[in-house]
């Protein structure tokens, strides 16, 4: 006859089981005096209790429930163990309640632990992740580290906390690991996969954070105390297989912060030796969005800055946040570091320029680039750094095509990067031509190019402003005809129709003032108890 179910335990919030009282409380401690409590308060036969904070939840209270109603029997695995041993502590399943009670059944088949084969002991720590902190707080997660370590130890010869002596290399490779060639005391599974060098790599990736956090301090090698390039290497591959699908969520920061934090120590302290730019530039992208620290981030910023000629124009493309398509904010920082530095070559510096000049055409098309984020890229470095300004001046050409509302202030401050007398003919002449250029723009490129001419003149002209009388444009118009060459002549001509364009707006901005000003003249002779007559205007 089947037991009466005249209990229920609602386990966790999330799931509710009936259950006989007796069969359930016969081996477990805590649950009696819970019981016992409830009815006394209750002072109801069928009672329900609640259990908070279960591990495992409702599958560890399953796994319970078969044990009592299988009269203290289970089968344990290692698939099993941690959470049976975490539940039995948990309920108080203790040989004072019941001979042969599931801790001692647990804490039994743990003895063999180290017996156990490389992937036993993974597979029993990956069973962990739902209830870390008591697995944690029990001391068997430490233990299962400890078969863990010892279980590498004996089937790997490869230093861990040492970091190799290797010379540059990329992270996406694992060369730089020490390896023995003796394999006479390792297992046939294990030996096959040590060809690939990096064989436990995929293995432990299949642990959860918290768990990788405890075997890396486990190794002295967490956070600052990093300085494995082994570990680190195996960090970036860990981060960039499982967390980097989960980059940017409030969980993978708190998850992954202080791995990133990790990898980011011992990347700057290995630096250069260790990586290329492009490998420290491809870190910083893994790590970026997992909760890396801002001490962190500036190390690693630094070290990449330092070596920013060795970049590519693909390199600096990365995607932005807060709604930019590039990360403009990240180059800026890089470039500032760069030329903070004091020994920088002027090739170095040049060959910078010519990058960041292809990189301002690349992102100014950005619908979200504002122009002072423009003009810090274009102003962030020194004027030395470039010998012609025409790669900035086809930056601005696509910027204002790719923006058609600025205004004329807009256009004008935009165009303030630019040094006229380092752009060449053909773009000074295309300049002038431009109508999204402000004509003043134009005719100071203009005026520059035509003072580095070294041609005789015969003649000026003189332009006179009609706004202010006392300001005077010399510009030289007559040349030697047979001296002057086509190009120069274009020059001229475009340098003319300019000036008149100038002519032009200024006569325009007159009229507007004389009309405003007889406008008000007007209004003032108009208003009521206002009879007197004007004074008269010279």
């Amino acid at each position: 006859m089947p037991e009466l179910c005249d209990l229920q335990i609602h386990v966790n919030a999330q799931q509710t089981f009936f259950v006989n009282e007796k069969i359930i409380s016969k081996y477990s401690g805590r649950l009696k005096k819970v019981i016992k409590q409830e009815k006394r308060r209750t002072q109801i036969k069928n009672s329900g209790i609640d259990i908070d904070d279960f591990p495992g939840g409702a599958d560890g209270f399953e796994l319970v429930s078969r044990f009592c109603y299988n009269h203290g029997r289970i089968t344990v695995t290692v698939s099993n163990v941690s959470l049976l041993h975490c539940c039995a502590v948990f309920l108080g399943m203790t040989e004072k309640v019941s001979p042969c009670n599931l801790l001692q059944q647990t804490e039994t088949f743990l003895e063999g632990m180290f017996y156990w084969s490389w992937n036993d002991i993974l597979l029993s720590l990956k069973s962990c992740e739902s209830f870390f902190s008591y697995v944690d707080s029990s001391g068997l997660l430490e233990k299962l580290i400890g078969a863990l370590l010892a279980k590498f130890a004996q089937n790997s010869d490869i230093i861990l906390i040492a970091p190799s002596s290797s010379s540059s290399s990329s992270p996406e490779t694992t060369s730089g690991f020490q390896f023995s060639s003796s394999t006479k005391n390792t297992p046939q599974s294990i030996r096959r996969r040590s060809s690939s060098k990096a064989w436990w790599f995929d293995d432990l990736s299949i642990l959860p954070p918290k768990i990788i956090e405890k075997v890396i301090k486990s190794l002295g090698a967490y956070g600052t105390e990093n300085n494995s390039l082994v570990l680190t290497k195996f960090l970036l591959h860990y981060l960039q297989k499982t967390a980097v699908h989960r980059k940017g969520s409030l969980n993978s920061r708190s998850e992954y912060g202080g791995l990133a934090d990790t990898v980011a120590y011992g990347v700057i302290l290995l630096g250069k030796t260790a990586f290329s730019w492009r490998g420290l530039f491809w870190i910083l992208r893994v790590v970026s969005g997992l909760g890396l620290s801002r001490d962190c981030r500036i190390g690693l910023e630094r070290l990449i800055g330092g070596m920013l000629d060795q970049a590519t124009l693909d390199d600096l493309l990365v995607c932005g946040h807060d709604g930019g398509v590039y990360d403009v904010n990240l180059v800026l920082r890089l470039i500032r570091v760069f030329v903070s530095d004091d020994g920088v070559s002027a090739q170095k510096m040049k060959k910078v320029g010519r990058l960041i000049d292809k990189y301002l055409g690349e992102v100014s098309p950005d619908q979200n680039l504002k122009i002072s984020k423009f003009l810090g890229v274009a102003e962030s470095l020194p004027d030395s750094a470039r010998d012609c300004f025409d790669g900035v001046y086809r930056a601005i050409d696509i910027y204002l095509q790719s923006h058609p509302t600025l205004s004329f202030e807009e256009r004008s401050r935009l165009c303030r990067c630019l040094n006229y007398e380092k752009l060449t003919l053909e773009a000074c002449k295309d300049l002038a031509k431009s109508p999204r250029i402000p004509p003043k723009i134009a005719v100071q490129a203009l005026a520059s190019q035509s003072q580095q001419c070294t041609i005789p003149t015969t003649q000026e002209f003189v332009y006179e402003s009609p706004i202010k009388s006392h300001a005077q444009m010399v510009l030289y118009n007559s040349f030697d005809a047979e001296s002057v060459s086509e190009e120069n002549e274009d020059m001229r001509l475009n340098l003319q129709r300019m000036q008149w364009r100038v002519v032009e707006l200024e006569r325009a901005c007159r009229k507007m003032k004389g009309e405003m000003s007889r406008m008000a003249r007007n209004k003032i002779s108009t208003s009521p108890g206002n009879n007197r007559a004007l004074p008269r205007l010279c």
